[in-house]
């Protein structure tokens, strides 16, 4: 574990660390350099087809089976292509990684992993943006922790994972208060070694999902572990592929033929909570009815802007705030956006859900 605020070097090694020797040869040898990180070269202009050619497949991400479940009961139409593999993948480290291995072509995540594929020096595009207005972050102590704010971070260790939503997040909430990268002290670690390092006091501090917390707390609280919440959103949730599916017709078509049940099935979700509570929440996590009730109240209302221009700034400051501290190389965000994609989320859902 570092004992001194990360530096350049340190940033460096906890990027290879993140992942592994292959991609991160590339993202060390001057790959903002590339074609592929600099313009987006090679993406495809072609207008969308129509319709999706028959045979045609994808793999998709799945992250604990929410999409099939949402439209299962959502009970939407059949999709027009087949799904030959949903990946329970979500971090974006681990999605970055099956996309160079050609085992994905299409994922959920949020506005920080397109970046980091960006900075390795690998070509994706995101194709559908929902818009986050709540916090689906909150701040855990360790037990016996005394912290109550996040301007009390200063000195303490924590837990940073630069590739995942929840290393903007932190960042953000630091320089929010006021904190300098050196007033603390970054512990490079997953989002899935988070609880691990809580529970063992590895690190003082580590940012959870909402999702998280409860169970958690349920395990920790009585021995002094507790949340502290903040405003700090990340505003994007988006779909996102490798530009080589995107530049294939038939997987491009494919891909604009998923997104409106992508938009659909959070919209689904969103107006029946008791419905989500019990069929995901009780019965795949088994958590309480009112563990579940209580995540659900936090939910955000998704949000599927027809224009992309909000979307592209947020994006845009994200990856300023990591050039500025020394995890990437800056760049222009506008790479990052098929806009052929645009408008497909907000036609597919009311009008209420679009903004």
């Amino acid at each position: 574990m570092p004992s001194s605020p990360m530096s350049g070097l340190d940033r460096r090694l906890f990027l290879t660390s993140l992942l592994g020797a292959g991609a991160a040869a590339v993202g060390l040898s001057g790959c903002a350099e590339s074609s592929a990180a600099t313009g987006g070269e090679g993406a495809s202009a072609a207008p969308l087809a129509d319709k999706v050619p028959a045979g045609t497949k994808l793999k998709i991400s799945s992250y604990q089976g929410v999409q099939q479940l949402q439209f299962k009961l959502a009970k939407l139409p059949k999709l027009p292509f087949t799904v030959s593999n949903w990946l329970n993948i979500g971090a974006g480290p681990d999605v970055i990684n099956a996309f160079r291995a050609e085992s994905l072509d299409l994922a959920n995540n949020a506005g920080i992993p397109p970046i980091q594929a960006h900075y390795q020096g690998f070509d994706a595009k995101i194709v559908a943006i929902n818009i986050t207005r709540k916090p689906n972050y909150l701040f855990a102590t360790k037990p016996g922790s005394d912290i109550g704010s996040v301007e009390e971070f200063k000195g303490k260790k924590l837990a940073f994972s630069q590739g995942q939503a929840q290393g903007v997040v932190l960042l953000r909430a630091l320089k929010k208060a006021g904190l300098k990268y050196d007033d603390v002290e970054l512990v490079p670690l997953t989002s899935n070694q988070f609880l691990t390092a809580l529970q063992s006091g590895q690190v003082d501090i580590a940012p959870l999902g909402n999702t998280q917390a409860p169970a958690y707390l349920k395990q920790y609280g009585s021995k002094g572990a507790h949340t502290i919440t903040t405003d700090v959103v990340d505003l994007l949730n988006l779909l996102w592929a490798p530009t080589s599916v995107l530049n294939d017709s038939a997987k491009a078509a494919a891909v604009a033929a998923y997104i409106p049940q992508w938009a659909k099935g959070a919209v689904w979700q969103y107006e029946h909570p008791d419905a989500w509570n019990e069929e995901f929440y009780v019965k795949t996590q088994n958590l309480t009815l009112d563990q579940a009730k209580g995540i659900t109240a936090l939910a955000n209302k998704p949000l599927f802007p027809p224009s992309w221009d909000e979307a592209i700034k947020w994006e845009q400051e994200t990856a300023d705030l990591l050039a500025e501290g020394g995890f990437v190389k800056e760049f222009k965000v506008d790479s990052l956006f098929d806009h052929r994609f645009e408008s497909i989320a907000a036609k597919a859902v009311p009008e209420e859900y679009q903004r």
